[in-house]
């Protein structure tokens, strides 16, 4: 298997820089984006505008226009500058910088094969990966929970401290779903989005208690996987995975036309505590009655995510 180190996942990134125009701006333009705080129930959100996030926020996922567009995770697709780092077991997948970034540090991390974004039988790739990057947070968006390449299967990571959902939960109650060795499944009904917790010193026990937490959670009719986003990082006692279900892929005033519309497309960062606004008027506007209207629109409530942890077998 290979590894990766946080160092060198760092170099990578300023090594990127130097030789990527397009990437370097962007990085750059994070240090002068507006960046606002709210208190929603209690729990620290931010709001980024960031410009160049339109090309997520806005992304056609569909599939007539997946279909019509190149894959611009599949190597034969993506740019002659970028250039990345194999990592997992038969170098399964390929560690990039993402060019349009919303932390200082930010990275794509994609299968080598077009395959379609499923977590199924990738928790425990995702663990392992969190345990190599200590410091950045790994992070999943399902097909219909802000993924802007259902397509291709790919995880991001980004630097944990950016982050606002892991300090929420340490001030918390975690309830015990169940345990498995090294691993314990907890659910947390308090915040203003409802979680699950899955902390793991052992992978592979974290990784079965996943699968029966993700048994457990109903499947869209039309859809493969439930709806989740999910976040992991590293702490002191092994890894911490957070999964967010989900009811709905986008708010119901998501769009450009009309006064009360906003270009929100709620993905794992903004689950994770930061709200990223590709338009001003939109980050202007973004307040915690707004953020708390968008998490009761996607989010589980407390009655549906217990119904789910009483049904993990």
């Amino acid at each position: 298997m290979t590894h990766i180190t946080s160092a060198q996942a760092d170099q990578l990134i300023a090594d990127q820089i130097a030789v990527w125009p397009q990437a370097a701006g962007n990085f750059e333009a994070l240090k002068n984006v507006k960046v606002k705080d709210l208190d929603v129930d209690g729990m620290h959100f931010k709001v980024q505008f960031n410009p160049a996030r339109i090309v997520s926020s806005s992304a056609k996922v569909d599939a007539k226009s997946l279909k019509e567009r190149k894959c611009f995770l599949c190597a034969a697709n993506r740019p002659e500058v970028q250039t990345g780092m194999p990592w997992g077991e038969d170098d399964r997948y390929i560690v990039l910088i993402n060019p349009f970034p919303i932390f200082p540090r930010h990275l794509t991390i994609p299968d080598t094969s077009h395959v379609d974004q499923l977590i199924v039988d990738r928790a425990e790739d995702m663990m392992d990966l969190a345990h190599d990057l200590n410091g950045y947070t790994v992070f999943y968006n399902g097909p219909k929970c802000g993924a802007s390449a259902p397509d291709h299967m790919h995880f991001q990571a980004g630097n944990s401290d950016f982050l606002t959902i892991g300090e929420a939960i340490e001030n918390t109650d975690l309830k015990t779903v169940a345990t498995d060795g090294d691993a314990v499944l907890a659910v947390v009904d308090t915040l203003p989005l409802k979680v699950f917790v899955i902390d793991a010193a052992d992978h592979k026990a974290g990784a079965r208690l996943f699968h029966r937490l993700y048994d457990a959670i109903p499947v869209p009719e039309g859809e493969r996987e439930p709806m989740m986003n999910i976040l992991c990082y590293a702490t002191p006692e092994g890894e911490r995975m957070v999964i967010i279900p989900r009811k709905r892929h986008r708010p119901s005033f998501y769009g450009t036309e009309g006064d009360d519309c906003m270009l929100l497309s709620p993905a794992s960062v903004d689950m994770g505590g930061v709200f990223i606004t590709p338009l001003e008027k939109d980050f202007n506007r973004l307040d915690s009655n707004l953020v708390r209207r968008v998490l009761d629109e996607l989010c589980l409530s407390s009655d549906e995510i217990n119904t789910i942890a009483a049904n993990v077998e």
